[in-house]
């Protein structure tokens, strides 16, 4: 399979990912490429596949510009950066990594939970600075019992409720449609399930229909004592209205791993001790970028080969 061209359409930060496909597959880097249109007009044919992730896919451009494209498999759950309706129309393949990082994200958002309650990182910058030593920290919000609201209950969304339900937490949700094959409360409306839970998490995937999900009535309906938690996508979040909120004090907290253009990040929220910052890192384990890693290259292998796919989307 080494005369099969694949594009890698997202900046290559895993080693592993990109030693496996270098190993099978002729590997072009396009973040690397300095005359992207050049490339792809005298390289077009040779592209067969193509690889993205969470900040880059293959959008209907791109997908035009590639005749002989056959699949595109993506190092990661979101599909938000792919054209899946020129996917389907053209009969190319896609593939995701679902599953094998349910348990790193949704372990983050209860991580999260704690740091923007607990006040863990400004905690930490306390000990460090010294300031121990002329006084106690002052006190924090205590997380046991607390409830806490899901927007999206799909694989990582129950395995968040099951983690939250060990701390005592009631569960409450909101899905297009009520689940009848599980026992948490339902709420048809976001604003109905923030007025109603006092941590509000984001977990559903990124449509047109859930950008800009929390906006600003669901902010004020979450309130001044609310926690918001995104390990989601970040334009599910009107960001400006978030910074105001918590500018304001509006909004309690909130716990990011996720913004609306990364790596770029409001810098409003820096000096924020109920804010908590992280760089999209809900899947950066080794454990699960490897798996990660093996199931793009085992869809590509499985496609190449005639084999069905292993994580089918189309």
């Amino acid at each position: 399979m080494e005369s099969i061209g694949v594009l890698m359409t997202c900046p290559p930060f895993d080693p592993y990912l990109v030693e496996q496909l270098e190993k099978r597959f002729t590997l072009f880097k396009f973040h690397s490429i300095p005359d992207k249109a050049h490339f792809l007009n005298s390289n077009k044919a040779s592209i067969r596949a193509v690889v993205g992730n969470a900040s880059a896919g293959a959008d209907a451009q791109l997908i035009h510009q590639l005749p002989n494209l056959e699949i595109v498999s993506s190092f990661s759950v979101g599909l938000d950066k792919i054209d899946l309706a020129k996917c389907r129309e053209r009969g190319i393949r896609v593939t995701n990594t679902p599953d094998v990082l349910t348990d790193d994200v949704a372990d983050l958002a209860i991580g999260l939970m704690l740091a923007v309650l607990r006040r863990l990182c400004p905690s930490d910058r306390y000990v460090r600075s010294g300031q121990w030593k002329r006084g106690d920290y002052k006190l924090t919000t205590k997380f046991t019992g607390k409830s806490v609201g899901i927007i999206g209950l799909g694989r990582i969304g129950l395995a968040i409720a099951k983690r939250a339900e060990a701390f005592s937490c009631p569960i409450s949700y909101h899905t297009r449609a009520e689940k009848s094959d599980v026992k948490y409360k339902y709420y048809p409306s976001v604003v109905e399930l923030a007025a109603n839970c006092q941590i509000l998490v984001v977990a559903c995937a990124l449509t047109e229909e859930t950008r800009h999900i929390i906006n600003r009535e669901v902010i004020n309906a979450l309130g001044p004592k609310g926690v918001l938690i995104n390990i989601g996508r970040g334009p599910h979040v009107d960001e400006p209205e978030l910074v105001s909120a918590l500018v304001e004090g509006r909004l309690g907290g909130a716990g990011l791993d996720v913004f609306q253009d990364e790596p770029n990040v409001p810098e409003e929220l820096f000096g924020l001790e109920n804010v908590v910052l992280l760089p999209h890192v809900g899947s950066g384990t080794m454990e699960t970028r490897k798996e990660m890693a093996d199931l793009v290259v085992g869809n590509l292998e499985a496609h190449f080969l005639n084999k069905p796919l292993l994580t089918p989307v189309l």
